[in-house]
């Protein structure tokens, strides 16, 4: 038996097979004397492949986000089987003797070139579409494996650790817990692992070793404990308390269908966080009140190009129907800082959480951020979707989006396009102008959503990725709630409600905390939803109300 100790992010106890997740090897290699027969073999059989995964995501997104999202994967099908395409490759590898890689390599940047000249602006959009069936037959032909998994039974899956746009693509379905070397309690890696309502276990450093691939692992999220190959007594330990996280589980199922009221009558919205229509489920499962974060730029990450329109219409859409008249904020998109995809060219920067992210990519790429604004509005007409702005720090921005949302509605209109009548706008506060300013600005939208991460890191100067910087990265440091009381009295005072959709609005220990300095909605994992109606209903905030305030203004 090998016992690893880490840090715990997301509790629970899972026991499977461990699984190293597999990235792409990189460069396309380039072989000139290849023999054509062996290589052609290589590309009928990886195009085979490609074609029956397209299959795969065409069921996936018609069922997610509805037939116009799905119609690109059976597009993306008969491309690969287009004949001039198919002939340019095999000359490639008949004629110039060149490996499969490379031959599919240089058709799809050839036949990429070719659409982009193209006068017509849907043939100019195939190039995209060429590029990404290109690098699909590439990865397979390279041993990239879908999904990062390849596995017919659900893994304890291991990593460095992912980024956002590795976390999108993932296989849900195959991963009971996750291991990683490094990130942090807010990676997106422990955020999916919340959002899942699995366990997840960070900083096990070079301690887990790849030749432990395959072996049973038990990973404990509670006190971040990973056993490979257990001995009976630890093995019938962490069983035991798996049974009973699974026991207390039924016990709040229970509360399904309750008022998240406390004791003395004051009712509390309590929303769920989402990253995709795909995590509706869980948020119909655990009885959500409505959806308090979409994090919208899975869109922007899980391709090699800008979404359209109709793309991100159909995934709000989607998720505003299923909520069933339930509120579903969606915030903007946060492309930025650790979140990156590629298409967007974004220059390097020093320090990219201060740099050009978030809504300041938005008001300087004015095209990108009308057409989500359309869609956002389109979606409107299918149940009650609110508009959420990240990373706002001054009212100039605020009325800028805001002219900018007018200008959408009216094209809309004038196109005679079904939307709702009013669509509420709110803004993150997650920097400390932000909360100074938050007088001023609660006059200029609907509502406040604290992010908690992004606040502690900025009011903090510590960066939430930080690998070692845990013990400095306080969210209930003083500063932090006394920021969420200034922000919650400017918010009441203007007449508008506040929430907290940070990772922080599902800490039970804070919840009295949170009622106490204002707060009206907490937006949190799915699987945190029961939990926290049952910390809401145990509190009377009559009882501790004025000591808790009292110790916050003194700390």
């Amino acid at each position: 038996m090998i016992t690893i100790n880490g840090k715990g992010v997301s509790n629970g106890v899972a026991v499977g097979p461990l699984y190293f997740y597999r990235r792409s090897t990189g460069a396309v290699p380039r072989v000139t004397d290849a023999d054509p027969a062996v290589e052609w073999a290589r590309f009928e059989a990886a195009k085979a492949t490609a074609i029956g995964q397209l299959g795969e995501l065409y069921e996936k997104a018609l069922n997610e986000a509805g037939e116009e999202a799905a119609i690109l994967f059976e597009t993306h099908q008969m491309m690969l089987d287009d004949l001039d395409y198919v002939e340019a490759i095999q000359g490639l590898i008949e004629s110039d003797h060149l490996n499969a890689e490379a031959a599919v390599s240089d058709t799809g940047v050839q036949f990429a070139e070719m659409f982009a000249a193209m006068d017509d602006s849907y043939m100019q959009a195939r190039a995209a579409d060429v590029k990404d069936i290109s690098n699909r037959v590439v990865g397979i032909l390279m041993g990239a494996v879908q999904g990062g998994i390849d596995s017919d039974v659900p893994v304890i899956l291991a990593s460095d650790d992912l980024a956002p746009s590795e976390t999108v693509q993932l296989d849900k379905s195959k991963i009971l817990g996750f291991v990683t070397a490094g990130g942090s309690g807010n990676s997106h890696t422990a955020i999916l692992a919340r959002t899942m309502g699995i366990p997840a276990i960070i900083g096990v450093g070079d301690q887990l070793k790849e030749a432990y691939e395959g072996k049973e692992v038990f990973v404990d999220g509670q006190t971040g404990e990973v056993v490979v190959d257990a001995d009976e007594v630890t093995r019938d330990r962490l069983t035991k308390k798996q049974s009973k996280e699974r026991a207390l589980k039924e016990l709040l199922d229970q509360l399904k269908g309750k008022p998240n009221e406390t004791v003395d009558g004051k009712n509390i919205m309590v929303y769920c966080n989402i990253g995709n229509p795909g995590d509706m489920d869980a948020v119909l499962a655990n009885d959500g009140g409505g959806i308090g974060l979409f994090r919208s730029e899975f869109l922007y990450l899980q391709g090699n190009d800008y979404p359209t329109e109709e793309e991100q219409f159909q995934a709000y859409k989607t998720v505003a129907e299923r909520m069933g008249g339930k509120r579903v904020i969606i915030r903007t998109l946060d492309i930025g800082a650790d979140k990156q995809a590629d298409y967007f060219n974004l220059d390097h920067e020093e320090n990219p959480a201060m740099g050009l992210r978030a809504i300041r990519i938005c008001l300087t790429r004015p095209e990108v951020f009308k057409t989500q604004l359309r869609a956002l509005y389109r979606a409107s007409a299918y149940g009650k979707v609110a508009i959420m702005f990240p990373m706002i720090t001054s009212v100039w921005e605020v009325q800028e989006i805001k002219r900018i949302c007018k200008n959408v509605r009216e094209e809309l209109a004038a196109e005679g396009v079904p939307m709702a009548d009013y669509v509420e706008l709110g803004i993150m506060i997650e920097t400390p102008s932000a909360v100074m300013m938050s007088d001023r600005l609660a006059k200029e939208v609907d509502f406040f959503s604290v992010g908690t991460n992004d606040l502690t890191q900025y009011t903090l100067a510590v960066d939430r990725q930080g690998n070692n910087l845990d013990k400095f990265y306080d969210s209930h440091h003083p500063a932090v709630l006394r920021m969420l009381k200034m922000a919650a009295d400017n918010a009441h005072a203007a007449g508008i409600w506040i929430g907290i959709c940070g990772e922080l609005g599902a800490d039970t220990s804070l919840t009295e905390t949170f009622l106490a300095i204002g707060i009206d909605e907490l937006s949190v994992s799915p699987a945190s939803v029961l939990p926290l109606r049952n910390a809401i209903r145990s509190i009377d905030s009559r009882v501790n109300h004025d000591k808790i305030l009292n110790e916050l203004l003194q700390s």
